[in-house]
């Protein structure tokens, strides 16, 4: 399965973009958000490709960035989401504010993107809401942006974190607490997070 591609633009339109990797041309449908990053053609790029197999073909759809991959694979989990409506989303919207939108539960932003209604909005939200926290929770965030948020809040963010991967609430406590006792310094959410894990894991 094609999970990533690097080669030449051979040709590119707004819907997809044809790479040329050692000869062999490979269509990739892309969303719009990747377009507008899409060097001119004869140039080389590196995708992220989500591999769609049906009975009938194989589609391949790439994105500019991981994150874009990762949306795109959360939303065609959903009920009635295909690849094409995946695709329209992420067209319309940038990932990082999609996932502030089916985080914060915005179903009047979702509406505003074309070919989402509200009963979609609300089923995105529904199904996605904790998978997106999750993952806005375990991405790697710079230690600088969180130095305004207080040690307190960080250790609860990372605790819940922790719960909702399945530790219990109480082994998490001693794993955060241990941590926090040992370090010589304050320490962000992405690296409490991660000796954290370390222990747990033990």
């Amino acid at each position: 399965m094609i999970a990533l591609i690097h080669g030449r633009i051979a040709h590119k339109a707004i819907s997809h973009v044809i790479v040329d990797v050692q000869g062999v041309g490979y269509r990739v449908f892309i969303p719009l958000t990747t377009f507008y990053e899409l060097p001119d053609a004869g140039q080389e790029i590196t995708l992220y490709v989500h591999t769609n197999v049906k009975q009938d073909a194989i589609n391949l759809f790439g994105f500019h960035a991981s994150q874009e991959r990762d949306l795109f694979q959360l939303m065609i989990s959903v009920s009635g989401i295909g690849p094409k409506i995946a695709m329209n989303i992420l067209s319309g919207i940038s990932a990082r504010d999609l996932l502030e939108a089916i985080s914060g539960g915005h179903v009047g932003k979702l509406v505003n993107i074309p070919g989402v209604g509200k009963k979609m909005a609300e089923r995105l939200i529904l199904e996605l809401r904790e998978k997106v926290l999750k993952k806005m929770m375990l991405d790697k965030i710079p230690e600088e942006d969180m130095k305004s948020r207080g040690a307190d809040l960080i250790r609860e963010d990372v605790l819940s974190a922790l719960v909702n991967l399945g530790y219990k609430s109480n082994a998490a406590k001693e794993a955060v607490d241990k941590v926090i006792r040992s370090s010589e310094e304050e320490l962000g959410m992405d690296t409490l997070l991660k000796k954290a894990l370390k222990i747990l894991a033990g």
